[in-house]
């Protein structure tokens, strides 16, 4: 691809770095940006500026969020004695759109993949299996999609915290397996949570 500026062409290869922007693709959003006012690409600026350098992880669940501690794990409202376990927060507002859970989440931070290079230590696991051992937590749902990586991240979970005194569950198959959790629609996300099964389960009749 030829460009007549090397600035264009600059933008053009950033905005190809992002997941699912092919060149051609990144071509026509600078090429759409270039036809706004210089406000508005400025407030996309200055956004992105912004969430890159103010955004915050929450302490407690690693969820996105603007302050230390999430509204969700600060929310007194919800059941914090039960904790559905995420890959991501695109998981977490899925979930949360269905208006079926009251709980709260504990974001991994992807799925363990060692293909790709990603094991245990990299995720947000130990934090969630001390948060177990230490007690007050009642039940653990497993809401990581149905592949072979959330698969395994599940059972490497539950090998942790087998022997502690709590329900282990996962959500039920209206998830098709191979499924990503985000695509998933609402009724069926809403009714896997709803109806989940042991967690033990999920894996003997395997």
């Amino acid at each position: 691809m030829e460009f007549s500026s090397k600035l264009l062409e600059r933008a053009v290869h950033e905005m190809a770095q992002l997941p699912g922007i092919g060149k051609r693709t990144a071509l026509r959003l600078v090429l759409h940006l270039l036809k706004q006012p210089k406000e508005q690409t400025a407030f996309l600026s200055e956004a992105l500026t912004q969430l890159r350098g103010e955004v915050k992880f929450c302490t407690s669940c690693h969820n996105i969020s603007d302050v230390a501690l999430c509204e969700i794990c600060a929310n007194e409202k919800r059941n914090h004695a039960v904790i559905c376990v995420v890959e991501d927060i695109r998981d977490v507002m899925a979930i949360e759109n269905t208006r079926q859970f009251r709980g709260i989440y504990h974001v991994l931070g992807g799925k363990i993949s060692p293909i790709d290079g990603v094991g245990p230590s990299q995720l947000n696991i130990q934090t969630l299996v001390e948060k177990v051992k230490s007690g007050g937590v009642e039940e653990l749902i497993f809401a990581l999609s149905s592949t072979m990586e959330g698969d395994t991240t599940n059972f490497f979970i539950y090998k942790q915290i087998k022997d502690c005194a709590i329900i282990t569950s996962t959500i039920a198959r209206g998830i098709a397996v191979g499924d990503e959790l985000e695509y998933a629609d609402e009724v069926t996300l809403g009714r896997s949570i709803l109806q989940r099964i042991p967690f033990e389960n999920s894996f003997k009749n395997n």
